[in-house]
């Protein structure tokens, strides 16, 4: 069985685990209806459609 002959800095563990905690940007999708750039898979705001659909009325 392997046994690590030297104790692992702390430094070393969370500079490790750190690479966890990186918190990445929403990914954006452009509005097929209006050209918007919008999140995924919810409403456009700009326009209201969502699947080809009209789910908002806007003015």
């Amino acid at each position: 069985m392997a046994v690590p002959k030297q104790r692992m800095g702390r430094i070393r563990t969370h500079r490790r685990r750190s690479q966890h905690d990186k918190v990445d940007a929403p990914s954006r999708s452009t509005c097929p209806q209006c050209g918007e750039v919008k999140l995924p898979h919810r409403v456009c705001p700009n326009c209201g459609f969502y699947r080809n659909r009209e789910v908002i009325v806007t003015d």
